[in-house]
């Protein structure tokens, strides 16, 4: 073999490291010469001679066996590795799993989702600084790993690529994992029978992948792949099946060619870039959780995006899918329908189609070479087992689902610095709303409240003291469950917080209130009887009234003032890593990190 050289049999393509070198000099081989230990211990690990010369590529996942998201990522981190070895690159692989939000939801352990999101970005931006790589591939399937890998990939300036661990195969007759929620009920009243929810229960979640709807899970892998910071295609893919595997494959290649061309997140991770991503999230009516998420990662790169950009795409761009919870179909079958790319072509006329990504090519181009290669037709003859068309799925923006997308950002006295809610999955009838308010200074009392029957409809539930330095900004789908599964209150209740929700929350939630009730925000002032107008079309939430009587604006500002001077936060001191985060983390609509 000629020094300096690899020749990768499935392509002939030569990897040549002097060349590399001289565009910029490799990382692993800066830190071999300054530490002399540095061969042995790899060596030590296994390595071959040969090994220390090559490029250096590292593998992060979140593999782990706590949830069916991360479970089988260590299958296509070895995929990759294949594809890294025939480029001739060294790929070794590194771990730092997450947590599932389904397994945390309902007691304290949800305190640490967010939290968890700004660990698993630090501990990759560790692996990659202290071990000098070269370049990066992150696998990842779920609500916060996806958003943590991105930030640390935005952050970390080598070239990158986020592998998403595609979807779940949907239970018989659809069946998903939040259906359980309501067989519980069902069981309380026994209308249904144990042995038929053990039915539900080991059918809702039959393979590996994130979870059959339109969650935050499956939004952020739309988001990847919307950024150009994954493959084309990549987003949704069926987790059980050997496409994905194919494709980590090629991702092992792709990261290859990004390295002979110098290509990092700084190329990719532009303006135009999340112009697109919130474009293509608001045709697909995804998760509020991006809402976090996507400002978080756009900080990583100097990019400032705000709320109202939200809602300016959302008023601007249609919902283009009908997908579960709030829709029709599962993940798997819009993946079949032409998946992102699908709804990319769609939206052509919209989007920044000069935007790169990590093919090297740009969006329009990776369109165009899909059509050629057949991908939308291929995908579309899984549809025929279902008795399916693609245009049932994704539609053309001439007959949308909904004429604008999912998202509405309000403001108002209670809510200064905004507040979100899925307006897509919110009944007609509740997009204008006044009720009394009845808060809550923690999830647990309201979900009491609302199970013994203390919530009346009409009714505005606040929970408070549950934002970024309150709690660490848990997910509320306990209680949006607990309303849901109230025939009275499903379609007359409203429930505000300064936590978020879940993507798989259905109706009238309003979350992300900011400032938050820890830092004295106007929600932590709302007393029982307060009156609270809730107006979607017109992008307002206010406080309007005391004592159950509606009041002038100048009174409810003073009443607030009033409050404001003797109000006693009912807060405990944290311990661990939540106290860090209480400090150090920043305001919702900021992105609610640390960093």
């Amino acid at each position: 073999m000629n020094k300096g050289k690899v020749i990768c049999g499935m392509h002939n393509n030569v990897i040549n490291y002097e060349r590399i070198n001289k565009k910029k000099k490799l990382n692993s081989q800066n830190i071999r010469e300054a530490g002399p230990e540095v061969d042995p211990l790899w060596l030590g690990s296994g390595w071959s001679l040969e090994d220390l010369s090559k490029p250096q590529i590292i593998l992060e996942s979140t593999f782990g066996d706590n949830h069916p998201g991360s479970k089988h990522l260590n299958q296509l981190v070895e995929q990759a590795k294949i594809g890294v070895y025939n480029r001739g690159g060294k790929p070794s692989a590194y771990t730092v799993t997450d947590i599932c939000d389904g397994v945390a939801t309902g007691h304290d352990g949800m305190n640490y989702s967010l939290v968890s999101r700004d660990i698993i970005s630090a501990m990759t931006e560790i692996h990659v600084r202290a071990s000098g790589a070269d370049a990066i591939i992150t696998f990842s399937s779920c609500d916060k790993s996806i958003p943590a890998h991105l930030m640390a990939l935005a952050r970390l300036k080598i070239p990158s690529i986020q592998f998403c661990g595609g979807s779940m195969m949907p239970g018989p007759d659809f069946i998903s994992p939040e259906k359980c929620y309501e067989t519980a009920e069902l069981v309380k009243k026994g209308i249904m029978n144990q042995e038929e929810q053990l039915f539900f229960q080991t059918n809702a979640c039959p393979t590996y992948g994130a979870c059959q709807y339109m969650g935050t899970a499956s939004s952020m892998q739309v988001i990847a792949e919307a950024l150009g910071m994954s493959l084309p295609g990549n987003a949704l893919i069926p987790a059980e099946s050997n496409l994905i595997r194919q494709l980590a494959n090629s991702a092992g290649k792709y990261i290859m060619s990004l390295l002979d061309k110098q290509i990092t997140p700084k190329e990719i991770l532009t303006k135009k870039a999340f112009e697109n991503a919130i474009m293509v999230h608001a045709a697909i009516s995804g998760s509020t959780n991006i809402l976090i998420h996507l400002p978080a990662i756009a900080k990583e790169v100097g990019i400032d995006i705000r709320p109202e950009d939200f809602d300016y795409y959302n008023k601007k761009i249609p919902v283009l899918s009908s997908i579960k919870t709030t829709g029709t179909w599962p993940t798997q079958i819009f993946w079949y329908a032409g998946g992102v790319p699908g709804i990319m072509l769609n939206l052509k006329d919209y989007l920044h189609l000069d935007a790169m990504t990590i093919t090297g090519k740009t969006i329009g181009e990776n369109l165009e070479n899909l059509k050629k290669e057949g991908f939308f037709r291929k995908t579309s003859l899984y549809l025929k087992n279902f008795g399916v068309k693609s245009k049932d799925v994704i539609k053309s923006l001439d007959h949308p689902y909904n004429s604008s997308g999912g998202l509405a950002i309000l403001k108002g006295n209670l809510a200064p610095n905004g507040a979100v809610v899925k307006h897509s999955a919110v009944v007609p009838e509740m997009h204008r709303h006044v009720g009394p308010a009845k808060p809550f200074n923690s999830e647990e009392d309201a979900i009491k409240a609302i199970t013994e029957r203390h919530i009346s409809p009409g009714d505005v539930i606040i929970i408070r003291y549950e934002g970024p330095k309150g709690a660490g900004m848990p997910e509320m789908l306990k209680t949006t469950e607990a309303i849901f599964n109230r025939p009275d209150l499903v379609s007359t209740t409203a429930l505000i917080t300064d936590g978020r929700f879940s993507g798989a929350t259905r109706g009238p939630a309003i979350g992300h209130v900011s400032p938050e009730a820890a830092v004295d925000g106007p929600i932590a002032l709302v007393e029982e009887g307060d009156i609270i107008k809730i107006d979607i079309p017109n992008r307002r939430i206010d406080i309007i009234g005391t004592s159950f009587k509606e009041q002038t604006v100048e009174h409810i500002e003073m009443v607030l003032q009033k409050r404001k001077k003797i109000l006693i936060s009912p807060l405990n001191p944290k311990k661990g890593i939540l106290k860090i985060f209480e400090k150090l983390a920043g305001p919702p609509m900021d992105g609610g990190s640390i960093f």
